[in-house]
């Protein structure tokens, strides 16, 4: 469930939809075209670095748990080779 809820707030679709929200918000309150524009692009760059960051440990994360699985099934095979030698 933790997992669906991250993944949901990474979404750049939901982000943009909100900026989309309080743009129109700003605007409807009368904000001006280029304070709009302003928020709007540093929202959509902030989103941007956070989901990249966050993928990008995703992936990391995905790394470390193959490589030490791989280690673990070498060192499985090894220990099985040792005790047929042994025997």
């Amino acid at each position: 469930m933790l997992t669906d809820i991250i993944r949901k707030l990474t979404s750049r679709k939901l982000w943009l939809a909100i900026a989309g929200i309080a743009a129109g918000i700003a605007m409807a309150l009368g904000a001006s075209q280029s304070e709009i524009a302003t928020v709007a692009g540093a929202v959509t760059a902030l989103i941007s670095v956070i989901t990249y960051i966050i993928t990008e440990g995703k992936i990391d994360a995905a790394a470390v748990k193959a490589t030490i699985v791989a280690q673990g099934i070498v060192q499985a095979a090894g220990e099985e080779a040792s005790v047929s030698e042994a025997g």
